[in-house]
């Protein structure tokens, strides 16, 4: 059986630490729970004994508990330690090495792999602090997931809530279970994000694209083994660890790029590519009294057709279709279009752009495989795994 050590920082999000154990005893993990002094003010010691089935340890000061050194036999016992919500101070202490409580010191004390999940305001997420402090963490070896963005406790938007249980489970999952390698010695492009077309120097004609979906299965690719080259449109989302990122602006510098990347055995193009783009005005266009400027639309580069029908043609090309109404249809439409091998298509007339979940359809010269409404981290895996045994010699349909 495995076994993490869940430790519970003081944030209003703490009570998702329930959900998350919940989620992990019906897998089958045991879990463990260290709470800070915090995070008893939000959830109690007696809910989290009740339902991970173990004793909660809270205090470094406990007399039994330390006279059999348990904050070491805590640090080592479990297979992975986590930490949700991890809040800023929780991480600017696990940063700086400060071992002054339970928690920090089982933290300190562990060469067990560790992942931390982050919920704070937006104001204190983006704090140059924060950041210094997440790199750091990076550094030194401890998985920082990305926040969720949306409306917080305090009333105020952006991002620093905490990700929902399940995509926390999904990842605690990835790193109990590794994948095997079996894309190694693969190369991977994979494109993410929007593009932004200038209008003039302060605006441009874009999309509600997160870049998440792009990003989790960059980093589930790599999980495999294999060499990913990720291009992406403006986001503010971390790297995935072991990912070569091209960072572009526009649809004509997303084509170059991801041409400049090739060759690759396989090509996912999950980037929602603005289709049209404008002369930029070379200063800003100015409030008139008159009729709104009229702007000449240009049509941009279609970057999957020219993936898909270019002379290094990876192997395996996968493009995907976000639409509105005759989801797979106008997927099955593109398909020879384009060139591609596969097109996943997905409903985006609700909240996915943006969402932590997908429901796609993965349309093929074969037919349509259509996926239950996952976790954006859980079609990352599926889907990584579906393109490595399309590599080694299954059929690409």
């Amino acid at each position: 059986m495995k076994r993490i050590l869940l430790i519970v920082g003081g944030g209003i999000a703490a009570y998702k630490a329930c959900e998350l154990i919940r989620l992990c005893r019906r897998a089958g993990i045991a879990v463990r729970c260290v709470t800070t002094a915090g995070a008893e003010h939000f959830v109690t010691p007696m809910t989290l004994a009740a339902l991970s089935e173990n004793q909660v340890f809270t205090s470094l000061w406990d007399l039994k508990d330390e006279a059999e050194m348990g904050h070491i036999q805590l640090s080592r016992e479990a297979d992975l330690l986590v930490v949700a919500p991890a809040t800023a101070d929780l991480m600017a202490r696990m940063a700086a090495g400060i071992a002054d409580d339970l928690a920090t010191t089982v933290l300190l004390a562990t060469d067990t792999p560790v992942l931390a999940a982050p919920a704070m305001n937006v104001r204190m997420w983006l704090h140059p602090a924060t950041q210094r402090n997440v790199a750091q963490l990076r550094a030194d070896g401890v998985e920082v997931m990305a926040p969720d963005e949306g409306v917080m406790a305090c009333g105020e938007f952006g991002p620093g809530r905490l990700p929902e249980p399940e995509a926390i489970f999904a990842a605690i999952q990835r790193r109990l279970a590794p994948a095997p390698q079996s894309l190694t010695g693969r190369h991977i492009l994979v494109t993410a994000g929007p593009t932004h077309e200038p209008i003039d120097p302060v605006r441009f004609l874009g999309n509600r694209s997160s870049g998440k979906q792009g990003f989790a299965i960059a980093e589930a690719l790599v999980a495999l083994g294999a060499r990913v080259t990720l291009v992406a449109g403006p986001v503010s989302l971390p790297t995935p660890a072991g990912v070569s990122r091209i960072d572009v602006q526009t649809a004509r510098e997303m084509a170059a790029a991801a041409e400049g990347a090739l060759p690759a055995d396989a090509a996912v193009m999950v980037a929602a590519v603005a289709d049209w783009r404008v002369e930029p005005a070379a200063g800003k266009i100015k409030k008139g009294a008159g009729a709104p400027p009229a702007l000449a639309l240009v049509e941009n580069p279609d970057i999957l057709a020219t993936i898909g029908h270019a002379a290094r043609r990876p192997r395996l090309v996968v493009g995907f279709a976000a639409e509105t109404d005759t989801v797979v249809e106008n997927a099955r439409a593109k398909l020879a279009r384009k060139g591609a091998d596969w097109i996943v298509a997905n409903d985006v007339s609700g909240d996915v752009m943006g969402g932590e979940t997908n429901a796609i359809h993965i349309v093929t010269a074969a037919g349509v495989d259509s996926w239950p409404q996952l976790p954006k981290a859980a079609v990352a895996t599926r889907l990584a795994e579906r393109i490595a045994a399309a590599l080694s010699g299954e059929s690409l349909a």
